[in-house]
């Protein structure tokens, strides 16, 4: 009893150590800013001028509506082909699928800044340069969710899949129709992960985009910090980085149980 008691009070320093950062940044984007420099995030002259300020300077609900168009069609395209991809290397036998796998595992070990000059040179020649096609095409796929979904297939049983064939069913309707419904633990740590990430992205938002109509709301977030729309105070700063980071967490507090499933059937590190 006295461990069991020991240990639930350094998870919860744990916890209080690592929530009151964000704890902190919330309290001090309502204060005012001659009250920010002091440690504690609680005041008495709580305000909201700091988001009225970033909403008046920037169109931040125009970044905000095209981060979430990019992320919700990059998610998307990413499980769909992803998981064919995950399922082909799984469950189909062809010549060359581990060759195509391990080229798969090793595109996760080049460092994305790698990349980000051949794609720019691609998207130039394509003419996609200041559109939605820069931001959402080069992410359609990823080799980290091919990774998730092909250790997630192989958990079920194959005997499963082999009545589904003798039914008559044919491979996209195994993977429609059987596949899809047992997956949705891996399903949702693809969509949370990629979400994540593409909503998180500046670099390569900065390098395709300089249409203010079209720039996501990191962008436009980063942008207004560091260009000096921010005006130097902090606590406008603030209140913007709140605003931007509300949505992933939401997002992940209502699906984190999905990922720790899967991780967990699935035996990947996070």
């Amino acid at each position: 009893m006295t461990k069991r008691f020991l240990l639930y009070i350094i998870l919860t320093a744990g916890a209080l150590m690592f929530l009151y950062p964000f704890v902190w940044m919330l309290g001090a984007s309502l204060k005012p800013e001659i009250e920010i420099a002091g440690f504690t995030p609680f005041s008495s002259h709580l305000t909201l001028d700091s988001y009225r300020f970033v909403i008046r300077k920037i169109p931040i609900f125009r970044g905000f509506a095209n981060s979430l168009f990019v992320s919700i069609l990059v998610t998307a395209s990413v499980i769909i082909f992803s998981s064919m991809v995950g399922y082909a290397l799984a469950r189909l036998h062809f010549r060359g699928r581990e060759l195509v796998f391990n080229l798969a595992l090793a595109t996760m070990m080049i460092p994305g800044q790698l990349t980000v000059i051949p794609l720019y040179t691609m998207m130039v020649r394509f003419g996609w340069i200041d559109s939605y096609l820069a931001l959402i095409v080069p992410a359609m796929t990823s080799s980290y969710a091919i990774l998730i979904f092909r250790q997630f297939l192989l958990s079920i049983p194959q005997s499963l899949i082999e009545a589904a064939r003798l039914d008559g069913c044919s491979d996209w309707g195994i993977l429609f129709r059987i596949i899809y419904p047992l997956s949705k633990p891996a399903i949702m740590t693809v969509a949370i992960l990629s979400f994540m990430g593409v909503w998180n992205e500046v670099l390569w938002p900065l390098m395709v985009i300089r249409n203010p109509d079209l720039m996501t709301m990191p962008l436009m977030v980063t942008l207004f910090t560091v260009g000096g729309q921010a005006e130097a105070q902090l606590g406008v700063q603030l209140a913007a980085a709140v605003m931007l980071a509300l949505p992933v967490i939401i997002a992940y507090v209502l699906f984190q149980r999905y990922l720790i499933q899967s991780i967990a059937s699935s035996g990947i590190k996070a």
